[in-house]
């Protein structure tokens, strides 16, 4: 997998999500701007849970400034639509509203734009929507050559090692108090409205993020294909005795969630790295990969870098490579659920300690390691992948990369989430809001005064057209009525092959 063409055919795709904000701080509670066309069927523009969080999606590049620009341009093309709006700069959400409050995603009237609202819907019911209101970076990658088991090798070292990229990239170590009114948080007050932990790198990724109990219990096997698609199908085939109760209808006859099974939808399972391929409409995420194999992953663990005007910059992408690398061409024997158990509490324990001195981390091959040693080796591992990945290119650059991000390893302060927390102290008063507040506004203004030219308007301006041509297309076509689709969609057979 080393060879210059293998590496030069490195892929890359980043899904970015971003709350929409007033001026003010306060969450937008306006609809998804017309401008930017249909979340339901722009190639770029959409919706994740909320009609106020935007999701910006890139095409599929070679190159990371290529990668990075597309970025760039989107976000161009969505800040001349939003008017006074702002793109919140940060993972943890801004000041929300009373939770009911919270708009989720509107898709119009098909039947697969109701069954994604519905399952929104499912998602307030089962873990509240404010936690749906936290954003992040997905980063999708791939290698030619390689086959699903390759993938599988990749993901269980992933799972051993990912929480290196929290302790270098993580970005939320503190949050608005809003996030977490009415619940048990363990949190420490920092100033008025803003809680913290003094040495964590991401809230997101740590207790009070995506997690619940009955995602816990969910055991899924990453040794191959066959054991990983029937774990999954049975938390997605399988009532819940929880969601039973919750119900898919109202007595009136409203939707309250897709299912009663503990998850509605394979994309509901919450996961740091994910196993993908592109599925051809209508067809269930599930069955593709049982068809066809895995074609890439998903990353799924990285903070907005508020300090960058999109969120991630050049330097994050060429780590992530050079880890991903390093993941994939390591030794990766199969895991256990025991081993499940570990990975899952050192991503918690670095998420909210990471910058502790003296951090001990639990190894996977037992006993326990210091976070600065475990991560010195991991981080002179993937120096030799970035010195093929540079040979492959030419230059220095994912060397010099991975030089300038390991600095963090040796100087927490480097490290964003303890930038953040400087930032907050010296300028806002320890306020989150006040300090992301001021670094929406000038990522704002850095993209706003970057040329825009008319061609690139128009493109924009047509996709946003043509989407919401689509969007009525697709409803016109609709016959069956939705309760026909929804039981149909759901069928545990439409998983199988």
């Amino acid at each position: 997998m080393n060879n210059k063409e293998t590496l030069l055919g490195m892929r890359r795709g980043i899904e970015k999500e971003s709350l929409r904000v007033l001026p003010t701080g306060a969450l937008a509670l306006t609809p998804h701007p017309l401008a930017l066309g249909a979340a339901l069927t722009h190639p770029h523009i959409t919706t994740d849970y909320s009609e106020s969080q935007l999701e910006l999606i890139t095409g599929v590049h070679a190159g990371v400034d290529d990668v990075l620009g597309e970025l760039t341009e989107i976000h161009q093309a969505v800040y001349r639509a939003l008017a006074d709006e702002r793109l919140w700069a940060s993972s943890m959400p801004c000041g929300l509203p009373a939770d009911e409050t919270i708009p989720i995603g509107r898709y119009g009237s098909s039947n697969i734009g109701r069954a994604k609202s519905v399952y929104r819907m499912g998602l307030g019911q089962r873990y509240g929507r404010r936690m749906q209101t936290i954003s992040g970076i997905h980063y999708n990658w791939s290698l030619p050559g390689v086959g699903t088991e390759g993938y599988f090798g990749l993901i269980r070292n992933f799972r051993r090692e990912g929480w290196l990229l929290l302790y270098l990239f993580g970005a939320s170590p503190a949050l608005c108090d809003s996030f977490v009114q009415g619940r048990a948080h363990g949190l420490q007050r920092l100033s008025e409205h803003s809680l913290f932990l003094p040495h964590a790198t991401s809230l997101r990724m740590g207790d009070l993020g995506y997690q619940s109990d009955a995602q816990a219990s969910i055991s899924v096997s990453y040794n191959c294909l066959e054991s990983y698609a029937a774990s999954l199908q049975a938390a997605l085939s399988q009532p819940y005795a929880a969601y039973e109760a919750i119900g898919v209808q109202t007595p009136g006859g409203d939707y309250n969630q897709l299912s009663t099974s503990l998850l509605q939808i394979e994309n509901e399972f919450y996961s740091t790295i994910r196993a993908k391929r592109v599925i051809r409409p209508g067809e269930r995420p599930l069955h593709a990969l049982r068809e066809r194999g895995v074609e890439y992953v998903e990353v799924r663990l990285m903070d907005l870098d508020p300090f960058e005007p999109v969120g991630i910059g050049a330097d994050a992408i060429r780590v992530l490579d050079t880890f991903l690398l390093h993941c994939l061409n390591h030794a990766s024997p199969h895991d256990t659920a025991a081993e499940g158990a570990l990975n899952a509490r050192n991503q918690h324990r670095v998420a909210a300690r990471g910058r502790e001195p003296g951090l001990v981390l639990e190894h996977w091959q037992g006993g326990e390691r210091t976070l600065a040693d475990w991560a010195g080796d991991i981080l002179s591992a993937c120096a030799a992948q970035a010195e093929l990945l540079d040979a492959a290119h030419g230059g220095d650059a994912y060397a010099a990369a991975l030089r300038r991000v390991s600095a963090r390893l040796r100087d927490p302060s480097l490290c964003p989430s303890a930038r953040v927390l400087a930032a907050m102290a010296q300028d806002f008063d320890d306020s989150h809001v006040g300090f992301v507040r001021h670094q929406s506004d000038a990522n704002r203004n850095a993209l706003l005064v970057l040329p825009f030219p008319p061609e690139l308007q128009q493109r924009f301006e047509k996709m946003s057209a043509d989407s919401l041509a689509e969007q009525a297309r697709i409803e016109a076509a609709d016959t069956l009525p939705f309760e026909d689709f929804r039981r149909q969609y759901v069928a545990p057979a439409r998983m199988e092959v």
